[in-house]
């Protein structure tokens, strides 16, 4: 019913009300000289007597007939009607040469808001507002330097001179002032014009750019403002027509002299084929007039060069999106929407123009080769080329050739492999744009065979809408369209209970005509239908309301539901939630003329309430409808898209309307409003985002409830903590689906290991989750009620370590505040999250899992003793054993912990008996990380020091490396316990192996220590290590160390009590030294054979060296010259191949 497709010709809505945009009243400003003159209509201007009825009708006529058909209509037309039509036949309205002359568009003396033409569809930019990007033709900012604020400058200082208007034709002179770099300049201009219209330019200034450079802008709005001081005369072929034979030889002859160099040749060419019978010239009846105005078969529209334009556009999107081109490119796509607004064919004529120099865009071949998506950027200005040229073939009074030229064209685009696709990367599978959605899964399953869709595919759909349909004529064409009375009772497709009309339509499609009557100038027939629509959806809310009280008691059981919009509004291509919010808003918008300080923000818009024309009761605004349809857009439930585009325009879109919302001061009536559409949302069901229901993979409703929260927080805060509570969830993250989920309702989908959907903002959707939580918790400071509602609801809905533990900080901030007491309610929900972070990371890995676990001790220090007792306690659900004891327990035995807590004696032992406890358990636990730090925790208990000594040494045989027992070993003997470090330190080398050739090896250090303190004990413990040294150490260099370090002093000069030393040196032909004595000569034997195995030239001096070293460990013994000599015999016998090493060695050692 709705649609009323067919290949009837589009009509123009019956009863537009406003008149095309170039008209003016009839009423005009008193002429400034002789005769009538348009001036510029303006509201400040003053009027007086009517215009003459002459007057009048040669406005219409130069406005709508070319001259030519004038001509042909009637065959005398007295001068004074020609002088008539041609004096109107230029351009009246200013902004028309503002909007041929800059990206900026704002009259001089013109009431309205700054506003950014570089807005996207649908957004409530107003076409032809200022932008405040840098345009082709001058810098931005104030617009100063754009080519109309710059001819306005060189008209208001007299830099135009020589006006002349002959026919239609208007010439000129500019002077450019002279400037510090470039002298004075004048250039010749010309411009032709037709039915009010500039149809070409000429300047001597050679611009090459898409708009009419300043010396144009100032000749016209010469002729604009100051009409009475042009010299007018009829079209030149009239005056020559009253001219006899010798004043035209005259003329010729004197117009030849004057430019002989330029007109003489051309001259004598036209002269001799006149003269000549069988001429071409001679052929045609009559001759052409430059300044008689257009024929009838040419076309009626504004001058614009098709060249620059696409020159233009090639050059920014060679660019990429850098220096500003992506800027630049949506100020184009602004100056079609202004040109639409404007009524302008051009505006149809430019976009195509844009999209033939985005289709030649080299980048698209590439990206689908290397099979990469496009920038977000790029992608953004498709999209906005899409949603225009919807806006074009929606046009309320376009041509049916027209429409079917732009079909063809879109289509022939579309064919392209290169065209790109509606959703980015993938194949869309969304509804076409005139169909119903569907509910079922037979045509879910349909959908899928769908052919791909491109940026275009929604444009050549909207080919097959029309106006004709009688119910859309009256609703666009009436404020106050009711059904009657006695047709009220039951049901009704065409209007609600109340009488007001509908409009069943696709939504965004239903949207997308009030965005073409809202871009082609038609914003109350826009408002209208704006309104119709939002009765509609009002009323299908109401109605899924009562289809969810009878199914209520069957989904509350499942827990999940399968029913859900397919399409969502929010990240639609169309942006139908945008649209309708921006038509709405724009008449609601006030008007502020006081200049903005600070260029680079733009002003907040300023909004009052205007009532709903025709509306029954008055009680309507459309400020209330713009935050209501906002609302229900936003609280839609709908299915996450596939593709990582489709899923950040959802995010981004979603993020653009709330911060529109926000803008919005809420008053009683808004804040009603948003109360009852609160309360439609949580009870909505199925059909509603924040309903008790909803799909695992519906899209979640964090970035909107945060909104609600904090708008409802002052005037219903129960209502704002139920809204926002219901909105944590994040089901698509739940391990498990509900038995109500049915599958994905649209499509079958990718499913990853942790059988989560392909969501690519997830990420982006977590965070918004964990900021809805925040503000939330925030706002419950000092309220433990509400407090301990959202620590539930965080923990049961956020899974995510990392942003709990944001969370957790971010409430300790809040709790403990500079200059006032801690909030011991919020302190407390802090502390718990953070051991829920502890608990979810004890066993898995987290690069930032230091960083918690100390922020939680100093989390618990300020909650007090009796946190940091329970976590002490508690430590193995919490910590790792290293932690507990190198981290947690040794931050809370510091003194800086003890001094902010101010505990007294008792309390301190208890803290301190519960550290001692944390130690021993964890050194049983992990003997080989815990011992060290449980002995230094247990240093003042002696019970506790005891019992962790005899764990260390009843894991030193098994569990624990030689290393962790040197270091035990040495703290021991730092502490004053050297029996006890020897002890250790024979049990380390018990596990130690140095091979012959590790002599850099890191455990020698430990080993001369170990033989160190044996020896200052006493020649028993130096006789107890010397064995193991020999079976454990097989360096020889190490072991002559040893044996010289020992043979230096006397042994014991430990001065153990109770021991006699006999401060006698030890001697090497005795035990327990001779053992060693043997073992470092036997390892320098083994050494030297072993190295000469693969000795090279380069290191016979070292070797040297080496059988020096050893010769000074052989003479230790009594005959250990004689060994020494048998052994470099030996050496001279095996390795006689090696002469020149041997031949060293002979020299060295005889």
């Amino acid at each position: 019913m709705a649609e009323g497709r067919g290949e009837l010709p589009p009509q123009p809505p019956l009863h537009l009300s406003l008149p095309p945009a170039s008209k003016r009243p009839c009423l005009r400003p008193a002429p400034r000289g002789p005769g009538p003159g348009p001036g510029p209509g303006f509201p400040n201007s003053r009027f007086r007597c009517p215009e003459s009825l002459l007057d009048c009708a040669a406005k219409a006529v130069a406005e709508k007939w070319a001259f030519e058909r004038v001509e042909e209509r009637f065959e005398r037309i007295p001068e004074p009607v020609q002088r008539r039509i041609v004096y109107w036949s230029f351009p009246r309205n200013e902004r028309e040469i503002c909007m041929y002359s800059s990206f900026q568009c704002r009259v001089a003396g013109e009431e309205g808001p700054v506003v950014a033409t570089g807005a996207p569809a649908g957004s409530g930019a107003v076409p032809g507002g200022v932008t405040s990007t840098t345009g082709a033709s001058g810098t931005a900012g104030t617009g100063d330097g754009l080519p109309f604020r710059r001819g306005i400058r060189l008209l208001e200082t007299g830099c135009v001179e020589n006006v002349l208007q002959v026919g239609f034709h208007l010439s000129g002179t500019v002077t450019e002032p002279a400037s510090q770099s470039e002298p004075e300049v004048t250039h010749k201009v010309a411009i032709s014009f037709d039915r009010c219209k500039i149809t070409s330019v000429t300047c001597g200034c050679g611009n090459r750019d898409i708009f009419y450079c300043a010396h144009v802008v100032a000749l016209s709005l010469y002729r604009i403002r100051k009409p009475e001081q042009v010299k007018l005369r009829l079209p030149i072929s009239e005056t020559l027509f009253q001219m006899n034979r010798d004043q035209l030889q005259k003329l010729v002859q004197y117009l030849i002299t004057a430019h002989h160099t330029e007109v003489l040749p051309t001259a004598q060419k036209l002269a001799d084929e006149i003269l000549s019978s069988n001429s071409e010239i001679n052929q045609v009846h009559g001759a052409p007039d430059p300044t008689a105005g257009a024929s009838i078969d040419d076309d009626n529209c504004w001058h614009l060069d098709e060249e620059q334009v696409r020159e233009q556009v090639k050059q920014f999107l060679s660019q990429g999106g850098y220096y500003g081109s992506g800027k630049q490119l949506n100020s184009m796509f602004a100056k079609v929407r202004e040109m639409l607004r404007m009524r302008d064919s051009n505006g149809a004529r430019m976009l195509t123009l844009i999209t033939e120099q985005f289709m030649a865009d080299p980048r698209l071949s590439l990206w689908r080769q290397q099979g990469t998506g496009m920038t977000d950027k790029c992608r953004q200005l498709w999209d906005e080329l899409g949603a225009l040229w919807v806006c074009i073939v929606l046009n309320p009074h376009c041509k049916s050739e027209e429409k079917s030229g732009w079909l063809k064209q879109l289509k022939k685009w579309g064919d392209m492999d290169i065209c790109p696709l509606e959703d980015g990367n993938y194949g869309s599978e969304l509804p076409n744009i005139t169909n119903a959605l569907p509910q079922n899964i037979n045509s879910i399953h349909n959908s899928l065979a769908r052919p791909r869709r491109t940026v275009f595919t929604r444009a050549m759909e909207a080919c097959d809408l029309h106006w004709q349909d009688s119910h859309l004529q009256r609703i666009i064409s009436s404020d106050y369209y009711m059904s009657p009375a006695y047709q009220r009772e039951g049901e009704s497709l065409l209007f609600n209970p109340q009488g007001l009309p509908l409009w069943l339509d696709h939504v965004p499609t239903a949207c997308a005509r009030v965005d073409a009557l809202r871009s082609h100038g038609y914003p109350r027939e826009a408002l209208r239908l704006g309104v119709a629509i939002i009765n509609t959806l009002r009323l299908q809310q109401h109605r899924q309301l009562d289809i969810y009280k009878h199914q209520k008691k069957e989904l509350l059981q499942r827990g999940m539901t399968s029913t859900t919009n397919l399409e969502g509004w929010v990240g639609h291509p169309l942006d139908p939630i945008g649209c309708l919010f921006g038509t709405l808003t724009e008449t609601c918008r006030v008007e502020d003329d006081r200049p903005n300080l600070n260029s680079d923000q733009p002003e907040p818009p300023v909004y009052h309430h205007v009532p709903v024309w025709g509306c029954p009761d008055g009680g309507e605004s459309y400020l209330a409808l713009a935050l209501e349809v906002a609302l229900m857009g936003m609280g839609q439930q709908r299915v996450m898209p596939e593709g990582l585009y489709a899923q950040d325009k959802v995010c981004r879109n979603e993020e653009q309307i709330v911060t529109k919302l926000q803008e919005m001061e809420l008053d009683d009536l808004l804040v009603q409003t948003l109360r009852k559409q609160a309360i439609l949302l949580l009870e909505g069901g199925p059909f509603s985002g924040l309903g008790e229901v909803i799909h695992r993979e519906s899209v979640p409703m964090h970035t909107f409830a945060k909104y609600l929260f904090s708008a409802l927080l002052p005037h219903d805060a129960d209502l704002a903590y139920k809204l926002a509570l219901r909105a944590m969830r994040l089901p698509v993250l739940e391990s498990t689906a509900p038995s109500g989920d049915m599958g994905h309702p649209h499509h079958g989908i990718s499913i990853v290991p942790s059988r989560y959907p392909r969501w690519f903002t997830l990420g982006h959707l977590e965070s918004q989750q964990c900021e809805l939580a925040s503000t939330m918790l925030t706002a419950a400071k000092g309220d433990m009620l509400r407090l301990r509602t959202v620590l539930d609801a965080i923990q049961k809905n956020i899974h995510s370590s990392s942003l709990i533990f944001k969370l957790a900080q971010d409430a300790f901030k809040i709790a403990t505040p500079a200059d006032n007491p801690p909030d011991i309610t919020l302190l407390n929900v802090a502390l718990e999250l953070g051991l829920q972070v502890m608990r979810m990371t004890l066993s898995t890995l987290n690069w930032r899992r230091r960083e918690m676990v100390r922020w939680l001790v100093t989390c618990a220090t300020e909650v007090g003793l009796r946190a940091l007792v329970s976590i002490l306690q508690s430590w193995y659900t919490l910590f790792t054993p290293t932690e507990a004891t190198s981290i947690v327990a040794a931050t809370v035995m510091s003194h800086n912990t003890i001094l902010r807590l101010s505990l007294d004696y008792p309390q301190r032992e208890e803290l301190a008996s519960c550290a001692r406890t944390l130690a021993l358990q964890c050194a049983m636990k992990d003997p080989q990380n815990c011992a060290l730090s449980a002995l230094t925790l247990c240093e003042k208990d002696h019970i506790a020091f005891e019992t962790a000594y005899q764990i260390v040494i009843d894991a030193a045989s098994t569990g624990m490396t030689y290393s962790q027992l040197f270091t035990i070993a040495r703290y021991m003997e730092h502490r004053g316990y050297p029996l006890r470090a020897f002890k250790l330190a024979s049990l380390a080398m018990t596990h130690l192996n140095l091979a012959y050739n590790q002599d850099t090896h890191p455990a020698i250090n430990d080993v001369l220590w170990a033989c160190a303190l044996s020896h200052s004990l006493g020649k028993n413990e130096l006789a107890a290590i010397i064995p193991l040294v020999v079976k454990s150490v097989h360096c020889a260099t190490v072991l002559s160390d040893i044996l010289r370090r020992c043979t230096m002093t006397a042994p014991g000069l430990a001065g153990i009590p109770g021991r006699r030393n006999s401060g006698k040196l030890m001697s090497t032909d005795k035990a327990p030294l001779r053992q060693l004595l043997d073992a470092t000569i036997s390892a320098y034997i083994n050494t030297t054979h072993s190295r000469l195995t693969h000795i090279s030239p380069r290191h016979y001096g070292e070797f040297i060296e080496f059988l020096s070293k050893a010769r000074e460990t052989f003479l230790l013994a009594q005959d250990g010259h004689i060994q020494f000599a048998q052994f470099i015999e030996n050496l001279k016998q095996i390795y006689k191949g090696k002469k020149k090493l041997m031949m060293l060695v002979r020299e060295r050692f005889g």
